[in-house]
């Protein structure tokens, strides 16, 4: 009778992270940005875009927007932490060029649309449009894997995969 009651939970050991825009695969360490390339913030991988449309890359919980609108952390059904950040030194730009469409404490699914972004404007103003995506707590993971390669799809092709 009370077996269900007290039953654990499964955690979820491996994710897949979908590209979270359309465009060019690119490794982390060539990331021209010693925060990224250097993997200060974490490990992950890099997408040059090639689209203004940026997507959630894994299911699970927005757990920050940063107020200029640059970049979104999303913590996995898995407790991994993802950020995704549009552009290089575009947090100079004070929410210049973005659009938000999600918010704190939202709930989102893998390829849910989380932010547009203005290329013309970052091309323009910032470092470049180079999107990381980092799992931010790499040191909880037993394993990251990089798994792209030319060009990726926003929402189909596996760019990422990261086992807790």
């Amino acid at each position: 009778m009370f077996k269900n009651l007290f039953k654990k939970k499964e955690e979820i050991k491996e994710i897949a992270v979908h590209s979270a825009v359309t465009g060019e695969f690119i490794p982390l360490e060539d990331v021209p940005d010693p925060v990224f390339s250097e993997k200060m913030m974490g490990d992950g991988c890099a997408i040059k875009p090639s689209d203004e449309e940026v997507f959630a890359p894994v299911s699970g919980e927005i757990v920050q927007v940063f107020p200029t609108k640059h970049a979104i952390g999303i913590e996995a059904e898995n407790g991994a932490q993802i950020l995704v950040h549009v552009g290089l030194e575009t947090v100079n730009l004070n929410g210049e060029g973005f659009t938000v469409h999600v918010e704190e404490g939202d709930t989102v699914n893998q390829g849910d649309k989380l932010l547009r972004f203005d290329m013309n404007v970052i091309e323009d103003k910032a470092a470049s449009t180079i999107i990381p995506i980092i799992v931010t707590n790499t040191d909880e993971m037993q394993e990251i894997r990089p798994n792209g390669a030319g060009s990726v799809t926003a929402g189909q092709d596996d760019i990422l995969f990261f086992k807790k």
